[in-house]
This record gives structure tokens, sequence and C-alpha cells, in this order.
């Protein structure tokens, strides 16, 4: 009997697999047709306009992304001492503290 359950429980666990893979295809498969479609209404659109099909591109500057992270102190330092004219005052106390400080 624990074999027979065994057997069916593993049935059942690699046709939920199966169906959890089929529909993540699925989803993959919509995303580029939705892609394909964008382009192909793009393209006509250049078309009817007289101007050049242009191929999609995407730009991945990686040097950018790792420095946006990891700057130089010389470059904080630089950031931080942006401020030049400031006109300082003395603060006195305020006369709603309740504490008495």
């Amino acid at each position: 009997m624990t074999s027979f359950l065994k057997t069916l429980i593993g049935l059942l666990l690699r046709t939920v697999l199966l169906l959890m893979g089929l529909v993540f295809l699925l989803s993959l498969l919509a995303a580029a047709l939705v892609l394909l479609a964008f382009w192909v209404l793009r393209a006509l659109w250049a078309r009817l306009t007289g101007r050049p099909v242009q191929p999609l591109a995407f730009a991945v500057l990686r040097r950018a992304q790792w420095q946006r992270f990891y700057r130089p102190a010389a470059a904080q330092a630089a950031r931080d001492a942006d401020v030049i004219d400031v006109e300082s005052r003395q603060v006195g106390p305020d006369p709603h503290d309740k504490l008495g400080r």
C-alpha cells in the first residue's frame, strides 16, 4: 500500500512540476510575442512616416552601474564640499522647551 501511495504522490508531483514548467514557457512566449508586436508596430510606423527602421537595442553600461554604488572617497568629499556660502548664527534655547534645557 505504501509503495502505491509513493508512486501516486510522485506522479502527482511530476504532473504539477510539468504544468508549472508549461505555464512558465507560455509566459515567456507571450512576453516575446508582445515584444515582437511592439517592434512590428514601431517598424510599420517608421515605414509610414518615411523614417528608417531602427532595431531594438538595449544598452547596458556596467561601469556606470558599478560606479553608482562604489564612488571613490575623493568624489564624495568633493560633493560634500560644494557648500560655499553659509551665514552662521547663534541659536538660542527654544522657549517652548518643557525639559528646561
